[in-house]
């Protein structure tokens, strides 16, 4: 007599990454949006020393507008812009340089900061940071209240 045996294989998953990234693992998916992306990078390249302002004039102007309406928020992801994939991103920052501050050093900061903070708070891969310098804020410029300048006329 010939027996018989059932053997019974079993799978065990694990939580370990799956091969797309630390993003999605055999429990789910995680996705991130274009707005997130977005407002960390600007908080990233805001806290650079010798970076006066986000986005070029047109979105510092329409800022200036949203600040004075009461109850409006800050925009942090002004003069960013990205595109995000499952496993990567791509960031435009728009600029405005304070005056006598090396431009080339101020993208290298900026490029680093908003790379780190990426990658540590999202875990996507940052493929690249593209920095577009608008303009150089002179503190003479604007700094100044109009109630204090003196009166040109008598």
């Amino acid at each position: 007599m010939a027996s018989t045996e059932n053997t019974t294989v079993s799978t065990a998953r694990t939580a370990a990454p799956a091969a797309n990234g630390p993003l999605a693992t055999s429990h789910g998916r995680t996705t991130i949006a274009d707005t997130v992306v977005s407002k960390i990078a600007g908080l990233a390249a805001r806290e650079v020393n010798g970076v006066y302002d986000l986005g070029g004039n047109t979105s510092r102007a329409v800022g200036a507008l949203r600040e004075r309406i009461p109850g409006a928020t800050t925009n942090y992801a002004q003069g960013v812009s990205v595109e995000v994939g499952e496993k990567q991103a791509a960031v435009d920052v728009d600029i405005v340089a304070e005056y006598g501050v090396s431009i080339a050093d101020l993208a290298s900061g900026i490029r680093r900061n908003v790379i780190a903070a990426l990658e540590r708070m999202t875990g996507l891969e940052v493929v690249e940071v593209n920095i577009t310098v608008h303009d150089v804020h002179v503190a003479t410029d604007d700094d100044e209240p109009v109630e204090s300048r003196p009166a040109r006329v008598e």
